[in-house]
């Protein structure tokens, strides 16, 4: 499932292989601050599709970031949780949100 490469030119590049995209930084977002069910995610991210949401759970758990626990009961109850991995980015996630807010102000952007 993973599409890491063997060989990469630079960190950055890996991290962005990893985290990159639209989708992956606001999932782990929310998964930081605490396991949420795919309809918990769904309706975090409400522009996000069903299938895609599928693919960057799946991508980012086969990379170690998120932890999926299916539960034995009917109808199937499936959680999402952050590893360690995912929570050494939070750091970097909030200096992120820090920086973004910084720049809606300055550029008059509405967030």
């Amino acid at each position: 499932m993973s599409s890491l490469k063997n060989k990469y030119s630079c960190s950055m590049e890996l991290t962005m292989d990893l985290i990159g995209g639209k989708w992956k930084i606001r999932i782990l977002w929310y998964l930081n601050m605490g396991t949420k069910r795919f309809s918990e995610l769904k309706k975090l991210i409400p522009d996000i599709t069903p299938k895609m949401l599928t693919t960057q759970l799946r991508e980012m758990e086969s990379n170690n970031l998120i932890t999926r626990k299916v539960y034995p009961v009917v109808p199937p109850k499936v959680e999402y949780s952050i590893t360690e991995y995912g929570k050494s980015l939070q750091a970097t996630l909030e200096e992120m949100c820090k920086w973004g807010n910084k720049y809606a102000i300055d550029h008059d952007i509405i967030l």
